[in-house]
C-alpha cells in the first residue's frame, strides 16, 4: 500500500490521450455507417477533436474539484521481481 495521491493532472496530456483513445473508437464506428467512404475519414477525425475537447474539460474540472476537496488517492503495491535464491546458497 502507497500514500501515492493524485495532485492535478496536466489538462494537454490528458487531452492529447482521449484524443487518441477516441480516434479509434471513430475508426471502428465509422465503417458501420453507411454514408459512404467519407465517414470513415470524419468519424475519426470528429472523435478524436471531441475527445481532446473533453479530456481537456474533465482535467480542468478535477483540478478544481481535486485543489478544494482531498485528491485522488489510488491504492497503489509495488511489485517487483522477486529473485529466487536457494536457501542453501
Amino acid at each position: 500500500m502507497s500514500n501515492t495521491i493524485v495532485k492535478r493532472i496536466e489538462e494537454l496530456s490528458f487531452g492529447k490521450i482521449l484524443g487518441v483513445i477516441y480516434a479509434f473508437i471513430g475508426t471502428s464506428i465509422g465503417p458501420s455507417y453507411l454514408f459512404g467512404a467519407a465517414t470513415i475519414v470524419t468519424m475519426p477525425i470528429l472523435y478524436g477533436i471531441m475527445g481532446f475537447v473533453s479530456g481537456i474539460i474533465i482535467a480542468v474540472v478535477y483540478n478544481l474539484v481535486a485543489y478544494q476537496t482531498s485528491s485522488l488517492a489510488p491504492d497503489l503495491e509495488n511489485r517487483s521481481r522477486k529473485q529466487i535464491i536457494p536457501s542453501y546458497f
